[in-house]
């Protein structure tokens, strides 16, 4: 059994995230810390580092935490860009960061990106670049890091528990089970890959 931390636990990507978690102890942590072990903000370093103090020993970390902003690209201002690198991009590079100094020998972080930045749609911008910047980042930096310490990135579509939300942004596009995504966070915590993306689309 592992210690995982999920970050964002409360989003519908952190419950479906949790879905595959099953056989490991799971401690659960999001920015407004409703219904969560843990309130965390991570585009703070120092709250994080908190966050990890507390919990203390840790095997594996999931971010399924960031904030976007949808506008077309004419008319997204400066502070929507910013709020989209900082909550999505900057956010999940500090809790690899900050978690490289408490997270275990051989512990693995799993990121959270996006199926925007290969399947675009209208005012998915900022989404779409961000999501494209993790998955780029966890590709390179899987070669730096030490101790064993694996890295991955899931990048879903839509799920179908998030439909209701998004549908109407993006027809034409198909929802999958948020069990299936489920299934893709197990594979990063449980398995041997580091630097990879794994894709769930239908």
């Amino acid at each position: 059994m592992k210690t995982v931390i999920v970050i964002g636990a409360s989003g519908k990507i952190g419950q479906a995230a949790m879905k595959g978690l099953g056989n490991h102890r799971v401690i659960t942590a999001s920015r407004s810390g409703e219904g969560c072990d843990y309130r965390v903000d991570t585009t703070d370093k120092a709250s994080l580092r908190a966050l990890f103090e507390s919990v203390g020993k840790f095997d594996a970390v999931i971010s399924a935490a960031g904030h976007c902003e949808y506008a077309p690209f004419t008319s997204m201002t400066d502070e929507q860009w910013e709020a989209t690198i900082q909550g999505k991009l900057v956010g999940q590079m500090n809790i690899v960061k900050v978690g490289l100094d408490h997270i275990e020998d051989g512990g693995s972080f799993t990121l959270i990106s996006g199926i925007l930045n290969v399947k675009p749609m209208p005012e998915g911008i900022a989404d779409a670049t961000t999501s494209g910047a993790i998955d780029t980042f966890v590709k390179c930096v899987a070669y730096e890091l030490p101790r064993g310490i694996r890295i991955n990135a899931v990048n879903p579509t839509v799920i179908e528990e998030a439909w209701s939300v998004y549908g109407e942004m993006m027809p034409g596009y198909q929802p999958v089970p948020g069990a299936l995504v489920g299934k893709a966070f197990e594979r990063c915590v449980d398995s041997f890959i580091t630097g990879q993306v794994i894709f769930v689309d239908a």
